[in-house]
């Protein structure tokens, strides 16, 4: 189920913030009724982006070992067109 909170308890009930993040789920933070954050424990966070490291880190390599460079507008030209199909 999810969780929204007001973002005054992650100061006022941190310790029970703390432990529904551990259960895996996020807590989503709202100000003035309003979105403001989502909270989440590290693992959970590091297996939404440890992929993404993995591909800049392979980027920022490739480009290390080559010369070759693309516009963005011709990168994200062809992005678009891979995604509409």
């Amino acid at each position: 189920m999810m969780q929204i909170r007001p973002v005054s308890d992650l100061r006022n009930k941190f310790p029970e913030i703390e432990r529904m993040i551990k259960g895996g789920e996020p807590v989503y933070l709202t100000k003035n009724g309003y979105g403001a954050m989502v909270v989440m424990s590290l693992e959970k966070y590091a297996v939404l982006t440890d992929d993404l490291e993995l591909k800049l880190d392979e980027a920022d390599h490739a480009a290390a070992v080559s010369d070759e460079r693309h516009a963005h507008e011709a990168v994200f030209s062809r992005l678009k067109e891979d995604l509409n199909g």
